[in-house]
């Protein structure tokens, strides 16, 4: 239950309730929700997670004053990963396996914002929209600012030329920066809507490629990605600044993930305590779907606590639903779990495992053990730089269990019995084999 909550008063009798100030307070505004949602950015670039290599004061000053998740997952490629996020479903409920497939989902799919919509919220999409079909507002966000394609900063870029704000082509103009430009228009948003509950899907251009020269990018620097990380972040510090000005700190949860992990040519780089993490971007390895998951919500959440509890991308849905008091949708099989109360400092009911899929691979994960859709078990105790294979004629007892359970989970699911991914097998792609042999005829 919601801390503001349990300090009402309850009132036992009718006669009592005109004498009871404090259980009006439930009536007080309901929490703005700001969802920062980083592309191609994994744990091994977040100082507060133990980076080697990169400095994220303001990222790191949200994880002092919140809590840190260590154990949150999303599937590793941007279209797939963004479509469990708003929609509270695995991927072969959706049809999203891939990248391309993700653009064909259907428009009956339900994503947050008409959930919070009927709990009064006022909502706004703000940078990629990426492989998602149609626009955000068919959707149901009521405000877009939102660009093509991926990792777009300047009108240099071949998809940089325009930007769409509320159905409407804007040119984005020489020497105008768009992350600055998205920035400035959550801002309006904000100032728009301040005193209505409001909820924000803020997807940022970094840091996926192009990397380019950010604004504050020294003339012939040597690191530039360095410089989007830092700028990124930067831009996080300006908005919580901003939330302060107009005191909507207090009322503001705040939320930072990344769709997938460190991309494939920056993953060397991306190291904990010298140590490169498994895979990266586009793999079924902790490397791609390993995330940073930091909540901040000043007077709920405790400062600086670290949260080792199992959460995968389809639980921000539930879990925004319930922080508005908003109804899920009736006759849709969502996935996700509700973590209010791990967000709040209670111990909840944290899950037993998580489900990650692309294309045709998926796996079952505990704290301690890994089982693919093959029938192979790993021990994760050395996650996220290892992932050892237990040999399948084991008598390890505690490997015996941990198959029993996460095939149960498996099972439970079936996914084989939902869409099937008719791609290259990658993630990235249709079966551009045969979409070639198709155009030949």
């Amino acid at each position: 239950m919601n801390k503001i909550l349990r300090n009402i008063l309850i009132c036992t009798s009718l006669a009592g309730l005109k004498f009871c100030p404090t259980l009006f307070a439930a009536a007080a505004p309901k929490p703005n929700i700001i969802f920062i949602l980083a592309d191609d950015y994994g744990v091994g670039e977040v100082s507060a997670y133990g980076a080697d290599n990169y400095k994220t004061p303001h990222i790191d000053q949200l994880a002092r004053g919140g809590i840190r998740f260590t154990h949150a997952y999303t599937p590793s490629l941007c279209g797939p990963s963004r479509a469990t996020i708003l929609t509270g479903r695995y991927l072969f409920r959706t049809g999203a396996t891939n990248q391309d497939a993700t653009g064909q989902m259907s428009s009956a799919e339900i994503m947050i914002p008409k959930v919070l919509k009927t709990a009064g919220y006022v909502t706004t999409m703000i940078g990629k929209w990426g492989q998602l079909p149609l626009g955000p507002g068919d959707f149901g966000f009521d405000d877009y600012l939102h660009f093509q394609g991926s990792g777009i900063y300047w009108n240099t870029q071949a998809k940089g030329k325009n930007y769409k704000l509320n159905g409407q082509s804007i040119p984005l103009r020489d020497n105008e920066y768009l992350p600055d430009l998205m920035h400035a228009h959550l801002v309006d948003f904000i100032t728009k809507n301040h005193d209505r509950p409001f909820y924000a899907y803020y997807s940022l251009s970094h840091v996926h490629t192009e990397i380019l020269p950010t604004p504050d990018s020294a003339p012939g620097s040597q690191d530039l990605y360095g410089d989007n990380v830092t700028y990124m972040d930067k831009l996080i510090g300006k908005l919580i600044a901003e939330l302060e000005r107009q005191h909507l700190r207090e009322k503001t949860l705040i939320v930072f993930f990344g769709d997938n992990g460190t991309a494939e040519q920056r993953s060397n780089h991306a190291t904990i305590g010298g140590r490169r993490l498994n895979g990266a971007k586009g793999s079924m390895l902790e490397g791609g779907s390993l995330e940073p998951l930091i909540v901040n919500w000043p007077g709920v959440s405790p400062a600086g606590r670290i949260c080792d509890d199992l959460i995968d991308s389809t639980d921000f849905l539930p879990t925004f639903a319930a922080v508005a008091s908003a109804k899920l949708p009736v006759n849709t099989a969502l996935d996700g779990h509700n973590f209010l109360p791990q967000i709040q400092g209670e111990k909840g009911q944290p899950r037993e495992w998580v489900f990650l899929q692309l294309a045709n691979q998926w796996y079952t994960r505990n704290r301690d053990w890994k089982l693919t859709q093959s029938g192979q078990l790993y021990n994760m105790s050395d996650a996220p730089f290892s992932e050892k294979l237990v040999p399948t004629n084991t008598t390890d007892t505690a490997a015996l269990a941990a198959r029993q359970s996460l095939q149960s989970g498996l099972a439970q699911l079936n996914p084989a019995g939902g869409f099937v991914d008719k791609g290259d097998g990658t993630g990235r792609h249709a079966n551009k084999a045969a979409k070639a042999k198709k155009q030949k005829l």
